[in-house]
């Protein structure tokens, strides 16, 4: 019966085929244990393939649970199943705990069991082993780096944040001002009230300089790198030496490390004026060296989950900062954790409210979750006094209650009311200062989940202004958008293909090397992004449709599996030739006649060129999903939303897809009320780490 039903669910595509064999693979290993095993295991893999890291007990009690989200064919499947499943989580409980595929995390001998059970929070819950240890291993070093502080000078450290930000701004008012005693015995003023909001660029600095870990959260435009930028020069000014500061920067995805290092080579340009002759801010660039993916600093091994780089053999830096941190999956943030020395300073930078990672976790959420009214202590708050001059209002400074448990400390997050081991190390960077106009005002109210009729009225249906939506769209008006544009926003992919017919002289080099840069810089001014993979409006129909229309247009000659023009994303890591899942190249003629093509790829140092041949894991790039386009900003957007998208149309992918839009976002919809439906929806995904 069980196996019946779920081969059911299976063929009404509420379980995959590896979700099956998975649970077949469980009951083999203990065949007394009975359906309830089976199931469970068969569901755990599916939500893990859905991104969650674990399956709480009590959604086992629920076959119309969120968390399964089943799609309508296989919800008479999975009501059929439940019908002889355990009604309550102490029966579940029952059940997994006299299972010898299960280990009861702590309350056993650990015979490496696959699966294991953890009580240690309010709600039990399931994992794979593999899964249990990242989170373990999050958990421990955040809480290690959370507990280290460095002695620091504060009047010296305040005294370089002020040549890096200029004299701290007075607020209009003076505040009101309580006591509270010191360590030292004596008294220091704390603000209970300022009308001047603090500089929060200021605490960064200053946080990230005191402790080993600091995570800095804002969305477009608030200065995140270049906050990260001040930070390397005042950490570069106060080291101690006689070595150079050691710094790694690092992202998810090539596109995103490139745009770290412009973005920091760009905000230590402009600060050489204030810090010559005391930083050489020149060497200091140089000293830098490229950003990298993460793949790349932790030495990525072909075809194994090995790196190069572990607890055993660490990173070679002293900070290491690490961009679009909302990408980075549960698996490679543990593993850059063990990666990192412990004298290392560990810096996060991100927008919490983007799209988690594809694969399984949302740490940067996870983190910054329930944290959203920033909180420090009051040690925490008399330093940043001392190192900025930024006094915090009294609803940032945590009151803690009359009597808490000393094991408190010992828990991410075991009670708002006391404090935590990530109490004083987010920062949230809220003013923007670039990210500005209608798009921003469509993002924000898409964020703060605002009445949909007001979000609405801010996606305009005069196609001449820079936002614009339809809510009954053709996919023919998607193709002519991509091909031409439209009045309010002109950057389309004619751009790019008119400058691959400008084609310099036969073995120009250096004119081909700027020819194949304005080529990749004028087809990264425009993207179509979708929300799903397959079907007409997804990412696979858009992509030949798109093609087709090119050819159509004269722009193109799509001859072949390659053809020069052809855009393509890498699907799969490939770091023997330093390309990594997410790099999106063109295919282009070489500098000489006789060059045969080669893929392009925009690199810190210029561009690097692949074989074709080398590149088995591609796929054509002008559509990809929102997902994908983490990491990146072009100046016009359009954003595709399929009938089928379902429970993947979130508000987190609504944001995502807006804020990648610089000029111009264009939104077309199959059919209306999509966006409406999207609203209403919030990614949630299960974690031991979010504390729930």
């Amino acid at each position: 019966m069980t196996r019946d039903t779920l081969g059911e669910l299976m063929r009404a595509g509420g379980l995959r085929l590896l979700d099956r064999a998975f649970a077949t693979f469980i009951a083999s290993l203990d065949p007394h244990a009975g359906a309830p095993l089976e199931i469970a295991a068969a569901l755990l893999a599916r939500v893990e393939g859905m991104g969650h890291s674990c399956l709480p007990i009590d959604a086992l009690c629920q076959a119309d649970a969120p968390l399964f989200d089943w799609p309508p064919e296989a919800q008479p499947s999975a009501l059929q199943l439940w019908q002889s499943l355990p009604a309550d989580p102490a029966a579940w409980l029952a059940v997994l705990r006299a299972s010898r595929a299960v280990w009861v995390a702590a309350a056993a001998t650990d015979q490496g069991e696959p699966l294991i059970l953890d009580c240690a929070g309010p709600l039990p819950r399931l994992y794979l082993r593999r899964y249990w240890h990242y989170e373990q291993t999050v958990a421990s070093a955040i809480r290690a780096r959370s507990s280290l502080r460095d002695s620091v000078d504060a009047p010296a450290l305040r005294r370089w944040i002020t040549r890096l930000f200029g004299q701290a701004a007075p607020g209009p008012e003076a505040p009101l001002e309580t006591t509270t005693p010191s360590d030292s015995g004596t008294t220091a003023s704390i603000a209970a009230g300022s009308r001047r909001p603090p500089d929060w660029q200021r605490i960064a600095c200053a946080i990230a300089a005191r402790g080993r870990l600091a995570i800095l959260t804002g969305g477009p435009g608030t200065g995140k790198t270049h906050t990260a930028a001040r930070l390397i020069a005042l950490l570069a000014a106060m080291h101690p030496g006689p070595a150079p500061l050691r710094v790694a920067l690092a992202a998810p995805t090539g596109k995103a490390a490139a745009r770290l290092r412009q973005s920091i080579d760009h905000s230590l340009q402009a600060l050489s004026g204030v810090l010559q002759p005391a930083l050489d801010v020149a060497a200091l660039s140089h000293q830098i060296g490229p950003a990298r993916t993460l793949h790349a600093l932790l030495g990525a091994s072909p075809h194994t989950r090995r790196f190069r780089h572990h607890a055993a053999h660490p990173i070679a830096a002293d900070l290491v900062i690490v961009d679009e941190a909302s990408m980075v999956h549960l698996e490679m943030m543990a593993a850059l954790l063990q990666a990192l020395p412990p004298s290392a300073r560990l810096v996060l930078i991100g927008d919490k409210d983007q799209l988690a990672s594809v694969e399984a976790g949302a740490v940067l959420g996870d983190l910054c979750g329930p944290l959203l009214a920033t909180r420090y202590d009051h040690d925490t708050a008399r330093f940043i006094e001392a190192a900025t001059g930024e006094t915090l209002p009294s609803e940032n400074i945590f009151q803690p209650p009359e009597s808490s448990s000393p094991q408190a400390s010992l828990s991410l997050f075991p009670d708002e009311r006391a404090p935590t081991a990530l109490t004083g190390q987010i920062i949230v960077l809220e003013q923007s200062h670039r990210f500005s106009g209608p798009i921003a005002a469509l993002a924000r109210a898409v964020n703060d989940a605002v009445d949909p009729e007001r979000v609405a009225a801010l996606v305009g249906t005069d196609d001449s202004s820079p936002v614009f939506a339809t809510s009954l769209g053709s996919l023919s008006q998607v193709v002519a958008l991509a091909v031409n544009g439209r009045p309010g926003a002109r950057d389309s992919y004619r751009d790019y293909l008119a400058q691959l017919r400008a084609r310099p002289a036969d073995g120009d080099i250096d004119a081909h090397q700027r020819w194949v840069r304005s080529i990749l810089e004028a087809f990264d001014r425009f993207r179509v992004l979708c929300v799903v993979r397959e079907g007409d409006w997804g990412v696979s129909g858009l992509n030949r449709a798109i093609e087709q229309a090119l050819a159509a247009a004269g722009l193109l000659s799509p001859v072949g599996a390659w053809y020069a023009g052809r855009p393509v994303m890498v699907t799969r890591n490939a770091p023997a030739i330093g390309i990594f899942n997410g790099d999106v190249g063109i295919a282009l003629p070489g500098a000489h006649a006789s060059d045969r093509l080669r893929v392009y790829f925009p690199h810190p140092e210029g561009v690097r060129a692949v074989s074709p041949g080398r590149l088995a894991q591609v796929e054509t790039a002008f559509a990809t999903t929102v997902h994908k386009s983490q990491g990146s900003e072009f100046e016009h957007i359009a954003l595709v939303l399929a009938a089928h998208s379902g429970s993947v149309l979130t508000r987190e992918l609504l944001y995502t897809g807006i804020t990648r839009a610089r000029q111009a976002f264009t939104l077309i919809s199959e059919q209306a009320g999509l966006l409406e439906q999207g609203l209403t929806r919030m990614t949630r995904r299960e974690s031991g780490l979010s504390g729930l």
